[in-house]
């Protein structure tokens, strides 16, 4: 058997265990060591494992991961999504289909220091659902705004997935923090022209679009001033400081935890037992996206010794595919692996095969990076696997609601998002003009 013929097998084998339910960072290390065993030799395969563990997280940068999800997680128990919406809800009770706009704005504004979809779905299922609810919205609509907008955590900046594909692609953390910005931006305003045209167009799938006439007095100017600033404060300080070249990655996320700390004791709202919780909580996510860093590392390297991401370079070659050919099959790809498995294991089987042959075309890293979050995103709503939908389930804890009515209720968040992607494959300055200023 050739050294390609291995690393066929090799991937085959790995999704056949993910599909069967083998943890992805065990199926891609467990592949990789037997595909290097078989090129080389037992030793090898042992001391490739060896370095690979050692070489993949040693750098000081990989300290970015777990200061960010902490800072995420001390937001989270700060009550500042709370007050985030509570404004953005006051702001817009005078439009139809307000709340759910509020929803949207909430949730841009929240992700821009979480970088977690699911501490977003987490979050505003709790506040906005139940809100939407009494103010006469669908149920069905209430949850699937909420499971659409989260996924904006994942794109505007501090990004979990953006991290993890500079990781991949050995690109700049902080250009692609800079990058997301436009897009991210620019899916939040696609989800609230689609919110407004089904207001106008559709008004029965959103339900009551009567005005809040409750809220009129539940703020005024001088309160929602109070509530927002602890939110923009922490924002200029940590993205603020990262763009304008004060902060390295890793400082500005380790400014924004100190940031984040400081507003929960002022507020009062962090006990010792949320603490220990968050720093718990903070460990697991942490450990396991470093876990498949270092797997996704064994598995690039495997596949590099076999050869092959250059024989797959060189099929679609002969194959006469041109770049645009290229990009429909990766995306169309993804958008399949989205339907079956995480977002973060599809960035580790993919980005090592492909990134390779989109620079080959000639494609900008950066770009390719935002086009390729975007359509994992999507991933994150589509069943059977949609993880920010299963996360609405599990936080609205309403066995009326069920995971159907959210899947259907973010529906059409899917299709502006797939939208906003042919638009930022179609226009790829969109996504680069920012990060190469």
């Amino acid at each position: 058997m050739s050294d390609l013929q291995i690393g066929a097998v090799a991937i085959v084998l790995m999704l056949a265990g993910i599909y069967f339910g083998m943890h992805i960072g065990v199926a891609l290390i467990v592949s990789s060591f037997v595909s290097v065993w078989l090129v080389k030799s037992p030793e090898v395969a042992a001391r490739f494992v060896a370095a690979s563990a050692n070489d993949a997280i040693r750098d000081y940068l990989f300290g970015v991961i777990p200061l960010f999800v902490l800072m995420g997680m001390l937001v989270s128990v700060s009550g500042v999504g709370r007050d985030t919406f509570d404004v953005f809800q006051w702001l817009m009770r005078r439009i139809r289909g307000g709340l759910g706009l509020a929803t949207v704005a909430a949730n841009a504004v929240f992700a821009a220091i979480t970088g977690i979809s699911i501490a977003s779905a987490s979050v505003f299922t709790k506040v906005a659902v139940p809100e939407m609810i009494r103010h006469g919205y669908t149920a069905r609509f209430s949850v699937g705004v909420v499971a659409g907008s989260s996924v904006l955590g994942m794109l505007i900046p501090p990004s979990l997935l953006m991290i993890i594909y500079g990781v991949l692609a050995e690109e700049s953390i902080g250009r692609m923090f800079i990058a997301g910005i436009v897009p991210g931006l620019l899916l939040a305003v696609g989800f609230g022209l689609l919110i407004v045209a089904m207001a106008y167009l559709r008004p029965a799938m959103i339900g009551n679009l009567a005005p809040a006439a409750d809220l009129e007095g539940a703020e005024t100017v001088a309160t929602a001033i109070r509530k927002f600033v602890p939110i923009m404060a922490l924002i200029t300080l940590v993205l603020g400081g990262l763009y304008g070249g004060l902060f390295t990655p890793t400082e500005a996320g380790a400014v924004g935890a100190a940031g984040a700390l400081a507003i929960a004791l002022v507020r009062q709202r962090l006990t010792w037992r949320k603490f220990w919780n968050v720093l718990v909580e903070t460990g697991f996510v942490s450990v396991s996206v470093l876990f498949l860093i270092i797997a996704a590392s064994l598995y690039s390297r495997m596949l590099a010794l076999t050869g092959m991401p250059a024989a797959v370079t060189e099929g679609i070659t002969q194959l006469g595919m041109g770049p645009w050919a290229f990009l429909a099959a990766y995306v169309l790809i993804v958008l399949a692996l989205g339907c079956i498995i995480d977002s973060v294991s599809i960035m580790l089987i993919m980005v090592p095969i492909v990134l390779p042959i989109a620079k080959s075309f000639g494609m900008d890293v950066v770009w390719f990076g935002v086009v390729t979050v975007v359509a994992v995103e999507i991933g994150l709503l589509t069943p059977p696997f949609g993880v920010s939908v299963y996360t609405v389930k599990s936080a609205l804890n309403d066995p009326r609601i069920t995971v159907r009515d959210i899947f259907a209720g973010s529906f059409p968040f899917v299709l502006m998002m797939t939208l906003v992607l042919l638009v930022l494959i179609a226009f790829p300055s969109l996504s680069t003009v920012l990060a190469r200023m």
